[in-house]
């Protein structure tokens, strides 16, 4: 290269060579502040404890058994296993970038042409090589952008784990609670039948007016449709919890009746004081952080694409011709690099560079917005529980003061001395207040569910691999 094309050269690289990449850098704190602490009432009694197999702390073992079968056979875990694999062969193939590429060819060919009437073979092998010099860091972007897509695929996955392990639980603590309103619709129906042959016979004897006997009979079929009812719901939470399982109905029923209509209790855990902590604690925002360093590495490949390229490229091969049984050989040889330099593209890399800035600012707004969601998820939940706990305590006075009435109601009028019509309304009170309680105490167990998934299940950025044989096992 002659001293004057050296010279030119430099004069139209010299302003690229300057030029630094638009990668944006990564925000140090999130642009929504999150709160010195929480607002909340935080649980009491709580140990500090792994929350990663956090149902196993049930007292009822068979929880923690189908959540493990959920998990062991969930297709939705098997697609986030699918996704990783998929994230890390395109990392593999970024990373590939960065060597050279080497291709072996070889052909023969047998052809005759006009004018020469002996046919010929030509035959032949080279292997070619060449090799991109990363002047601008474009390959190193897309590596950068491949790995956090990578890691996110990851993060996924124990999102997903987190959340089946949850609905597991939920579902169960809801079928529960579901049994234990089914036994006490079935008894309230089975004493609203009896109260109803009897208030026939009082009738028949005339020691009842024929009105009362129409309201006994009616409450006793309004009591009867509501235990259908519930065994319906019920039904429908056993096959719900059957394909969350992988458990057959028939078979999950048989291993449901050990402790029917007995509502599982939670060991209490301990919150952090600080929110801040969520940034190490849920899948989830580590994955919208990945998203994050995604689009800032496309900025840089976005980028690098406006800049000249420089490559080298060589190949080394033998080839042979044969005419008329003279045969000829020889080898073949070339080296050298090539420059790529973009003249004219009608706009098209800048409006990739500006699509690219584009897709960061949304990913750093949805960080921004999962974080603030993250916040609201987790006052919910610690003003859901507190709540519930607080409730359970009067909803127990309640029931007991109400099904002491309905008693006393219902043994003064089988003795005459009360009318039907206060009976029938003492006995729904109590049924009222026999409901809201086992619903209240639901509601405080699954206000523990939740509260352990918004809280991250667990996780932690030392978890195993995912592909690993010990957890897809």
């Amino acid at each position: 290269m002659t001293l004057r094309l050296r010279t030119r050269l430099a004069l139209v690289l010299a302003p690229v060579l300057l030029a630094a990449c638009a990668t944006p850098r990564l925000p140090a704190t999130p642009a929504t502040p999150l709160p010195a602490q929480w607002q909340a009432t935080l649980p009491h009694g709580g140990e500090v404890r792994q929350l990663a197999d956090w149902w196993r702390g049930f007292d009822d073992p068979l929880l923690a058994e189908l959540v493990m079968q959920a998990q062991a056979g969930s297709p939705t875990l098997a697609q986030s296993l699918a996704r990783i694999a998929q994230a890390r062969a395109e990392l593999r193939g970024a990373q590939s970038l960065r060597w050279p590429a080497a291709n072996l060819t070889a052909q023969a060919q047998r052809a005759s042409s006009a004018g020469i009437f002996v046919p010929s073979t030509l035959s032949s092998a080279a292997v070619d090589a060449s090799w991109e010099v990363d002047l601008f860091g474009g390959t190193r972007a897309q590596v950068a952008a491949a790995q956090a897509r990578s890691e996110r695929a990851g993060l996924d996955w124990h999102s997903a784990r987190i959340s089946l392990a949850a609905d597991v639980a939920a579902t169960y603590v809801s079928m529960r609670s579901c049994e234990a309103q089914r036994a006490v619709n079935d008894a309230d129906a089975l004493s609203q039948q009896q109260s109803a042959a009897l208030t026939r016979d009082k009738v028949r004897v005339g020691f009842e007016a024929p009105a009362n006997g129409a309201l006994a009979d009616g409450a006793a079929a309004d009591a009867g449709n509501r235990a259908i009812a519930q065994r319906a719901d019920c039904e429908v939470l056993l096959r719900s919890l059957s394909v969350l399982s992988g458990e057959s109905v028939p078979d999950l029923r048989t291993r449901l009746a050990a402790r029917t209509a007995q509502l599982p209790q939670p060991a209490a855990f301990a919150v952090s004081t600080l929110p801040i902590q969520l940034l190490a604690q849920r899948p989830d925002i580590a994955a919208a952080e990945q998203d994050l360093v995604a689009a800032a590495a496309d900025v840089g490949v976005a980028d690098a694409a406006r800049y000249p390229r420089l490559s080298f490229g060589g190949s080394l091969g033998v080839a042979g011709l044969r005419v008329g049984g003279q045969t000829t050989d020889g080898n073949t040889w070339g080296f050298g690099p090539a420059l790529t330099l973009p003249l004219f593209d009608g706009g098209q890399r800048a409006a990739n560079q500006a699509a690219a800035l584009a897709r960061y600012d949304e990913a750093r707004a949805a960080l921004d917005g999962r974080l603030r969601t993250a916040v609201g998820e987790v006052e919910e939940a610690l003003l859901r529980l507190d709540a519930a706990t607080r409730r359970e305590a009067e909803a127990q006075r309640a029931a007991q003061g109400f099904r002491d009435y309905f008693v006393a109601a219902e043994t003064r009028w089988r003795i005459g001395a009360g009318s039907l019509i206060d009976r029938e309304e003492a006995r729904r009170v109590a049924l009222t207040a026999q409901t809201a309680l086992l619903a209240v105490q639901r509601e405080r167990v699954v206000a523990w569910i939740t509260l352990y998934r918004v809280l991250g299940g667990g996780w932690s950025a030392t978890d195993a691999d995912p592909l690993t044989p010990q957890k897809t096992n």
